[in-house]
């Protein structure tokens, strides 16, 4: 039985075609992430560093592009860790912030970019499993169905994961405000 057209055996010879074809969106999803286009490169070459040291006998990738954005936003967020000296600290979400667009009046676009990096440093400070599950549904658009799939759990798990997520982040971030949690 062939495999499906998307599941991809790592090779240095298939490895060249992988990246021309999806360095852009790994590298989408790391500077989703970090917010620095540095620290997005260097994530895009750990993700592409590992497939190539991936073991030969591993079992194939099912869905690549799937499997990259899971890959990029881990690899992010390990640097973003890696960068404030943080270790895993459970948190939850920030579901409005992300929606407003950035590009606003001075007072907006630097409140905005606050926001966004306070964000960032409580991404770095979740279990890694749960900031991978945030990044993916509002910094990838995933669905829950997909996250699920990719986290080998049912959508209600990963939709409970988040909401509480984000309840926490919202709270977190009115402390951050000087507010009552």
């Amino acid at each position: 039985m062939a495999p499906p057209p998307e599941s991809v055996g790592f090779s240095v010879d298939n490895l060249e075609r992988v990246f021309r074809e999806s360095h852009a969106a790994v590298f989408r999803a790391a500077y989703r992430v970090t917010g620095n286009a540095s620290d997005a490169e260097d994530a895009l070459q750990t993700v592409f560093l590992r497939l190539l040291k991936r073991d030969a006998a591993a079992d194939a990738v099912e869905n690549m592009p799937s499997f990259l954005r899971r890959a990029a936003v881990n690899a992010a967020l390990d640097i973003v860790r890696s960068r404030q000296g943080i270790r895993n600290i459970p948190l939850d979400e920030l579901e409005p912030v992300l929606a407003e667009p950035a590009h606003r009046r001075p007072d907006r676009l630097q409140a905005s970019s606050e926001i966004r990096d306070w964000l960032r440093g409580a991404l770095a400070r979740l279990n890694p499993r749960i900031a991978q599950m945030f990044a993916l549904r509002f910094f990838e658009g995933k669905d829950n169905p997909e996250i699920a799939r990719l986290f080998n759990t049912t959508p209600g798990s990963v939709a409970v994961t988040i909401s509480r997520t984000r309840d926490r982040l919202e709270k977190e971030y009115r402390v951050y405000q000087g507010g009552e949690a």
